[in-house]
């Protein structure tokens, strides 16, 4: 079905085919060409970090972090449920057993008033997930894992230069991985990056990343030839991918521009209405600057939210739900280290609805949006 409004649209930003023939006549459409270096170049500049290294998607940046980390099947690692399912496979696929918590009711993030107790003597990590592009409490969840000597792995598919007091989300943790997913703010249409913020893990990080040989450091001169030292995959991306990404990436001013304009379009034209049904709309802490990555409705009851989405695509106007609670899924249960305890994300993940989103949504295409849910009789 052809939707009038569609839930998203990819989006070009400016120079992406004068990049990508550009990437065509270098004669290098590999990973790790000309653009690849760009796109690592810009963002290790404008996030200060040690390293970045774009990955083919950021479930394959998530699966290095757990390679990275050495997790193992004698391993637990904490991870919310209410996330989409790559933050917590890439750590089942080493065997590692899940430990699920739950969020708050208010940024749906991690809830780190519960994460203490999660921690036991088998757990290797804290994957956090900062939900729609609004920042973890990052303070107490990395004061609670250095007390247990335990690292923290930002899951930030959604928070690309977004903040949390003043520091951009993603620099935190140990690791942290980003998404260029065509959903994502900044898109390849599929692709991701693995940010390195502890210089120790640099180097195993490019073994890893080059199907576990040490590849990089013979085209570094360093050694004379290279072999197979570690295990790892094919983690690279084409530089015709990156040549698509560094356009975006250079547009990042103008795009958050247009994305900011649309999520307070929806907040301020929404927000009577919402106090006046019991709807709550998402919340930004005083302390986080967001990435303007998402706009979604709480609504009161599965069934309203079901009967809403249903409202909208009598009008051609596409809206969809998230996510499904991973410890109720069949492989949550199969990887959990026990019984999880997740009231609110079962709650939340019956209620909440994602509206259209996307760079170049219209101001009249918005506006036929919220005035069809203003009409919304529930």
């Amino acid at each position: 079905m052809t939707y009038r409004i569609p839930f998203n649209r990819p989006c070009l930003a400016g120079n992406e085919y004068e990049y990508i023939a550009e990437a065509i006549s270098n004669g290098h459409a590999s990973g790790d060409g000309p653009f690849t270096r760009k796109c690592h170049e810009l963002l290790e500049k404008e996030l200060q970090v040690p390293r970045v290294l774009l990955t083919t998607s950021c479930t394959h940046a998530l699966e290095m972090a757990a390679i990275l980390l050495n997790c193992g099947p004698d391993d637990e690692v904490i991870v919310p449920s209410f996330t989409f399912v790559s933050t917590a496979n890439a750590f089942a696929l080493r065997g590692t057993r899940l430990v699920f918590a739950d969020i708050r009711p208010d940024t749906l993030n991690l809830d780190e008033t519960r994460l203490e107790p999660l921690i036991t003597p088998r757990t290797k990590a804290i994957v956090v997930v900062h939900y729609a592009g609004v920042a973890c409490g990052m303070i107490p969840i990395l004061a609670i894992a250095a007390r247990h000597d335990v690292p923290v792995v930002e899951d930030n598919a959604h928070g690309l230069f977004s903040r949390y007091k003043n520091k951009y989300t993603g620099t935190f943790g140990c690791l942290a991985t980003q998404s260029f997913h065509e959903t994502k703010n900044f898109t390849c249409g599929e692709g991701g990056a693995l940010v390195v913020n502890d210089p120790a893990l640099v180097e195993r990080a490019l073994v890893v990343r080059e199907k576990g040989t040490n590849r990089s450091q013979f085209f570094r001169g360093q050694v004379d030839k290279y072999t197979w030292v570690d295990v790892g995959s094919s983690y690279l991306p084409s530089d015709l991918l990156a040549a698509f990404l560094f356009a975006q990436l250079e547009a990042r001013s103008e795009v958050q521009k247009k994305r900011a304009r649309i999520w307070n379009n929806y907040q301020q034209h929404l927000r009577d209405w919402a106090v006046q049904r019991g709807v709550s709309l998402p919340h930004v802490p005083g302390d986080c600057e967001q990435a303007y990555h998402m706009f979604y409705l709480l609504l009161p009851s599965l069934q309203t939210r079901q009967a809403l989405i249903t409202h909208l695509k009598a009008h051609s106007i596409l809206s969809v739900f998230h996510y499904v609670p991973l410890h109720l899924s069949d492989m949550g249960k199969r990887f959990a280290a026990g019984r999880a305890d997740c009231p609110v994300t079962e709650d939340v993940s019956d209620r909440l609805l994602r509206l259209p989103f996307f760079n170049d949504l219209t101001e009249t295409d918005q506006a036929f949006v919220i005035e069809k849910i203003v009409s919304f009789e529930f």
